[in-house]
């Protein structure tokens, strides 16, 4: 419903022809239009008025300016209190109201209008108010625009806030420059302290960085590009420089011709000192500060293309500290850590500045040395000289936290000419001259030469066949008899042979130092033990060997194994070999470590029944201790006092004594190597238990040990496919 403006006539009632003109014009007018009369109440409204509004006619006429039903709302989304309305305001001021923005909540839209308000007062003939007009003009997508372009205002500014990011924008046709706050801030200055202009980032900026920076500006420019992005550094007002990167946006015109910049700097300090640190963890050893393996291959690879395109040799030196684990465990990491830190410092004292040093790890350091002349002659002379002096600043005592330490240097060397190297091959290289320098005696140099590297392959090859052979085993049992006083056969000892080929049979002193260095000892050991064990099973069944020992050598590795009782017991089981039968063979170096756990694990073994025996006695550790401490059975008399007893009196009298202690000890004796009938009469005639050796029977096959003192054929017939 539209309330309809009062309407005058021609004095006979009816409407003049201009003033319905009038009153329709008001009617499609885009504006809304409300007259009001002295007390506030609304007189007319047409329908635009109405529908922002959101009133029907009479109930926009009946409502009082003051109405509760009435809900306006500020610019800021409060809302108005009646006193503030427009009719209002001018109905208590006599002012117009211009130009005032205005919400209108429609409770039958359920949405709020915002429109454009003007009012103003008409007077009667005694100069009152009569009535007040008010004009609205919807500008609700114009505060919808306003709104959002608020927030997305408020949004940026709240994330420079909490970024390091500093905006700038340049006009370039005018040559205005804005730096916004967080620009000068970035850099240390208050705004007013540089002259804001288009060169001041030419002024600050680092003069390595310079000519590329404006090299770039010049490129951009005249160019098609829209986004760039580059980095460089600015001074900061305290002289340092700041490394930024600077991202922006090139508007161009119809025509493609730059007429603004704008962009952002990032400040990059805590990033480049990030990825200084992450090149520092990665390539530099964090203890001692020296570069580390990764850098010393990539520098390697460097220093040989150098040398290469120069016609000069290069040395790398392999130095490792000698006895740096016995410190190490009896004074501590710390102490060992102090002393790698000292010997950085004095090796690198001792070296030339263009010579490279690094830690590859533990003890282990390597220098690289580079331009020692044209020959290989020279060269040398160069890496002994600088050996010499190696070796001398290490000779000085170290001051460890208050305690003198003295540690020296073992280095191998190897030469190169700039030729094409493995870099692996040079360092496997100067590893084994390393290890040539200690075997000869330490704290000294050693070159390598390729004698070396072939024992090394000899060895390899050796490994690789010796993992073939347990695989399809090849390890066989020979037995070596072993006799009482009164000359009956007492038992056997057991030795492992390999059988690579039909017509090839290598002895254990070729292939057992291999095993423990390669970590197949206890492999190889379990095998033996098996064989040992079936032949045991065998020999229970016959009369003339069921009453037979048979003693199995045992290494360090297989008795410091936890497991290892546990696996005999096993094997003792699976066969059904008797276990009082079976004699262990232990050499004197496995008490030098751990006793206490070797004696729990001795006793674990005897608990299964089987002996010990200490093989080689008096040859290493002796010591009486543990000759009472460890359940032994039996003495092995080594075979060099055996070969002397008549010869030289010292050995007779040391097997003299060992005969006697043993005897105190209730501990049987086992003389080995006896191989002429003078030796056997001492023995005997001083009571020697059980003998071996050459003279009595020599170590045969197993399958023949058999036949040999059991001629039963069904006693030994399957002893073939145990070996």
């Amino acid at each position: 419903m539209q309330t309809h403006l009062p309407r005058a006539d021609n004095g006979h009632g009816v409407p003049d022809d201009a003033q319905r003109r009038f009153e329709e014009l008001l009617a499609h007018l885009p504006a809304g239009v409300v007259m009001h009369d002295a007390r506030g109440h609304v007189m007319a409204a047409n329908r635009q008025a109405l529908l922002l509004l959101g009133r029907a006619g009479d109930d926009a006429r009946t409502a009082p300016p003051n109405d509760a039903g009435w809900h306006f709302v500020r610019a800021d989304g409060t809302r108005m209190p009646p006193p503030e309305y427009p009719v209002n305001t001018v109905l208590r001021t006599g002012a117009k109201v211009s130009d005032l923005v205005v919400g209108v909540w429609r409770a039958a839209f359920g949405d709020v209008r915002w429109a454009i308000c003007n009012a103003y007062p008409e007077y009667d003939e005694h100069g009152a108010i009569g009535r007040v007009i008010v004009c609205f003009t919807d500008c609700t997508a114009l505060k919808a625009a306003e709104q959002s372009l608020h927030k997305s205002e408020e949004r940026m500014r709240l994330a420079l806030q909490g970024s390091t990011d500093a905006p700038w924008d340049w006009d370039v046709v005018t040559g205005e420059m804005y730096y916004s706050p967080r620009w000068w801030d970035m850099l240390g200055y208050r705004p007013d302290e540089q002259r804001a202009d288009a060169d001041l980032w030419l002024r600050l900026t680092h003069p390595d960085d310079r000519e590329r920076v404006a090299t770039a500006l010049d490129e951009l420019l005249p160019g098609a590009r829209q986004a760039y992005s580059f980095e460089f550094r600015l001074r900061h007002r305290d002289g340092h420089y700041v490394p930024v990167l600077s991202r922006g946006f090139v508007l161009r015109d119809a025509a493609g011709k730059a007429i603004r910049l704008s962009g952002t700097n990032t400040d990059l300090t805590e990033r480049k000192r990030a990825e200084r640190r992450i090149h520092e963890l990665a390539y530099y050893d964090q203890l001692t500060g020296l570069p580390n393996r990764r850098f010393l291959i990539d520098e390697l690879s460097q220093i040989l293309a150098r040398n290469g395109r120069a016609g000069r040799h290069g040395a790398l030196l392999f130095i490792d500290l000698d006895n740096f684990k016995l410190l190490n465990d009896t004074m501590g990491h710390d102490v060992g850590d102090l002393l790698l830190r000292e010997v950085a410092r004095r090796l690198r004292r001792a070296l030339r500045e263009g010579d490279h040093l690094a830690r590859l790890g533990g003890d282990e350091f390597v220098i690289v040395l580079e331009n020692l002349g044209s020959s290989t002659a020279e060269a040398t002379v160069e890496v002994q000289a600088v050996g010499r002096k190696l070796i001398e600043v290490m000779a000085e005592p170290f001051d460890l936290a208050g305690r003198q330490c003295g540690s020296s240097p073992s280095i191998g060397a190897t030469l190169f000419d700039g030729g094409p190297t493995d870099i692996d091959a040079l360092l496997r290289q100067a590893d084994l001259a390393m290890y040539r320098a200690k075997d000869e005696g330490r704290n000294t140099l050693r070159f390598f030469d390729p004698a070396m590297q072939a024992a090394v392959d000899r060895q390899a090859a050796l490994s690789a066949a010796l993992r073939t052979g347990l695989a399809r085993r090849q390890f066989v049992l020979y037995c070596q008899p072993q006799f009482g006083r009164d000359g009956r056969l007492v038992g056997a000892e057991a030795l492992v042979r390999w059988r690579r080929g039909a017509d090839e049979l290598i002895a254990p002193g070729e292939f057992i130092g291999v095993a423990e260095s390669d970590g197949l000892i206890a492999a190889l050991g379990l095998d033996v033990l098996e064989q040992g064990c079936r032949a045991l099973a065998r020999w229970s069944r016959s009369p003339l060997l069921r009453t037979l020992k048979l003693a199995v050598n045992v290494s360090v590795h297989q008795l410091r194994d936890p497991d290892f009782p546990h696996a005999l017991a096993a094997l003792l089981a699976a066969t059904g070999a008797p276990a009082d039968r079976l004699t262990l063979e232990l050499t004197e170096s496995v008490f030098a470590r751990d006793p206490d756990d070797l004696v729990v694990r001795m006793r674990e073994l005897r608990a299964l029944g089987v002996h010990f025996a200490l093989d080689d006695f008096g040859t290493g550790y002796s010591s009486l201790a543990y000759l009472a401490r460890f359940p032994l059975a039996a003495l092995k008399i080594d075979r060099s006092f055996v070969q002397d007893v008549y010869t030289d009196p010292n050995a007779s009298s040391i097997v003299e004594a060992i005969i006697a202690l043993a005897r105190k000890l209730h501990l049987a004796t086992i003389a080995e190597g006896v191989e002429l009938d003078t030796q056997q009469a001492f023995l005997t005639t001083h009571g020697c238990d059980v003998m071996q050796g050459y003279l009595l029977g020599r170590p045969v096959a197993l399958d023949e040990f058999e036949r040999r003192y059991d001629p039963q054929p069904e006693v030994h017939a399957t002893s073939g496919s145990s070996t």
